[in-house]
This record gives structure tokens, sequence and C-alpha cells, in this order.
């Protein structure tokens, strides 16, 4: 089941044109990374997210619209990062990394984002092995 929220978060994040380009301009400030639930996490973000999958492990939500669409995933457990991140590493993208949190986009988007959600920007095919 999870391979299947995998894919789906990812190849709705492709669909929006995220993928692997140059490195972005970093925001001048970067706040520390932020933390809490799906719902404080897309406040912070500036975001009305539509939830798309509420499960004990993960949930899972878009936000915005257009070129500017992005998912945000919060996960119950670092492993469940962790796995989810390795298994997303096959299907290419652009993600802002948190503490138990991930959201999925084009890399303006997701430069964008840390600017308000603050994290790590990862790409895939770069590795997670902070998340191991």
């Amino acid at each position: 089941m999870r391979k299947l929220l995998v894919a789906g978060v990812v190849v709705a994040a492709v669909a929006t044109g995220c993928g692997a380009h140059e490195d972005a301009p970093e925001h001048p400030r970067i706040p520390r990374t932020a933390s809490g639930s799906l719902e404080q996490l897309a406040r912070t973000a500036g975001c009305r997210p539509d939830v798309q999958t509420d499960a004990a492990e993960l949930r899972q939500a878009t936000c915005g619209t257009g070129g500017e669409r992005y998912v945000l995933a919060t996960f119950a457990s670092d492993r469940g990062q962790a796995e989810w991140l390795d298994a997303a590493d096959d299907y290419g993208g652009t993600y802002l990394v948190g503490r138990k949190w991930v959201a999925v986009g084009a890399d303006r988007v997701v430069t964008r984002l840390r600017g308000r959600l603050g994290g790590t920007v990862e790409r895939a095919g770069e590795g997670h092995a902070g998340h191991h």
C-alpha cells in the first residue's frame, strides 16, 4: 500500500512540472525547520490543505494550484518517512524534507516553501543517507 501512495504522490508532483533542475538561488533567510501536524505545517506554508490520505502512518494533502501545486505529507515515525523517501527516489522529483514531513513539488515551489518551512532540499538520485 505504501508503494502505491508514494507512486501517487510522486506522479502527481511530476505532472505539475517538478524534476531535477539546476539549483535555484537559496533564500536569503531560511527559518528553523517547522514541525507539527499536517494542518499546522500547511498553515505555516500558507496553504489550505486538501487532504488526500488520512491514515495512521501517513497523512497527505495537496496545496496550491497549477504550477504552484505541491504535495505535503506527514509521517507517524522517522522510519516511515525514511522508507517513503527511499521508495520515492525511484520516481524522481524534488523534496523539501523536515522531521516527519516532506513537501514535493517543482524546484521553484520547493525553494519558496523552504523560506517558510525550513528543511532540506533533496532531489531524487542524490540519496537520503540522513534518513536511514
